[in-house]
């Protein structure tokens, strides 16, 4: 057996290393410094590169206290409805159990596999009181934004933009982190620009960036003495992460290519079998953080079978899609608004594999996962 090939895993490229020895070598190991402020700088000048205003950003530990900060400037309290992307991963939904909203989930639709605007306006129906709304960014494809902003804007929704998986990815040439009220990113070490962990708030106005900066370093008050007028957070990124953040930033365009020519491999690959390639509208320019394949229907084949295959031929690693929020235990008594008879979020994970993605993947690795894959069908 050769190599483990990986869902995703960090690709360094020399820079990040000199970058975390300065921080090393000046003792700046505190969350402050230089590499803080330009990983900073280099994201805003990202985001802000063909915007029509500029946008500010503040690093924080991980895209989930970032979405944790976002729900605090949006306002989220005890009590208020959140509607909410049901098939995502877990940090789109707990930062808002933390302030202990009341969470309603909204389903996908088959397009993009993001948020409904079908279903979240049959949500603001049942739940005309709502004032929020979350969505997220699936496997880095942006959702129907202009859509979804539709229905917020008539019911005067606040949006919060999930884009942990989104850095690098498109919705009609706007930049996934600045199509929302209030945005976040991720720089989790499986995403496509890592800090090993951490993330970002990025702001539409500089107020709004140094309240999340006060939130995030516990909120403690301009004055000599330690003076605390509201609850905050110790979530500030550290200098020493940043500096990998910083030599990854180079990288963004070359990891998204790479990212892209596995997807194409995949799809060309699977042409003739009983699967669909995870859908890239026109409407957008993926990041394809993550490929993977949905099953048909009608196909005896299942999502375990082939991650089974993988590992045994390949010793490669697969995931199913996201398990629905509102089929985790800890949301069991949440609902899901959905307008399909059986919620498409469950069909996607029911029949639903996420593939090796590593943008390490060699020409031999990606020949072994395809044959694997090949082997069920």
């Amino acid at each position: 057996m050769g190599k483990h090939i990986y869902l995703g895993s960090p690709t360094m490229h020399g820079e990040e290393f000199q970058y975390v020895k300065e921080a090393f070598d000046k003792n700046w190991i505190a969350p402050v410094g230089f590499n803080l402020d330009e990983l900073e700088k280099q994201v805003n000048e990202y985001m802000t590169e063909g915007s029509d205003h500029p946008w500010y950003t503040c690093a924080v530990v991980s895209g989930t206290s970032a979405l944790h900060l976002c729900a605090m400037l949006a306002g989220v309290k005890q009590g208020d409805t959140v509607l909410v992307s049901d098939a995502t991963y877990c940090a789109t939904a707990f930062p808002l159990a933390y302030e202990k909203a009341n969470l309603v989930f909204v389903d996908s639709e088959r397009e993009s596999w993001n948020m409904d605007p079908a279903a979240l306006e049959l949500a603001f129906q049942k739940h005309p009181e709502t004032k929020f709304v979350m969505v997220a960014h699936l496997y880095g494809t942006p959702a129907n934004m202009d859509a979804i902003r539709e229905v917020c804007d008539r019911h005067s929704a606040i949006i919060i933009e999930d884009a942990a998986e989104g850095m690098g990815s498109l919705y009609k040439g706007r930049k996934c982190g600045t199509l929302g009220d209030y945005n976040a990113i991720s720089f989790n070490g499986n995403k496509i620009i890592t800090t090993s962990m951490g993330g970002m708030v990025i702001a539409k106005d500089k107020a709004t960036r140094d309240e999340a900066l006060n939130l995030a370093t516990q909120a403690r008050e301009p004055v000599v003495w330690f003076e605390h007028a509201k609850l905050g957070n110790n979530y500030r990124m550290s200098n020493v992460l940043a500096g990998i953040g910083r030599g990854q930033m180079p990288h963004l365009y070359e990891h998204r290519a790479l990212k892209r020519k596995l997807y194409d491999t995949y799809k060309e690959a699977f042409e003739n079998l009983p699967v669909t390639m995870n859908p890239i509208p026109d409407w957008c320019e993926s990041n394809y953080w993550l490929s993977a394949i949905l099953i048909d229907k009608d196909c005896k084949v299942k999502p375990m079978d082939v991650l089974q295959a993988m590992l045994k031929i390949a010793d490669a690693e697969g995931r199913p899609t996201w398990k629905p929020m509102s089929l985790q235990p800890v949301f069991k008594d949440c609902e899901c608004v959905h307008v399909e008879d059986y919620p498409v979020g469950y069909d996607l994970y029911d029949r639903g594999l996420c593939l090796p993605s590593d943008i390490k993947n060699t020409d031999e690795d990606m020949e072994l996962i395809i044959k694997a894959v090949k082997s069920c069908f």
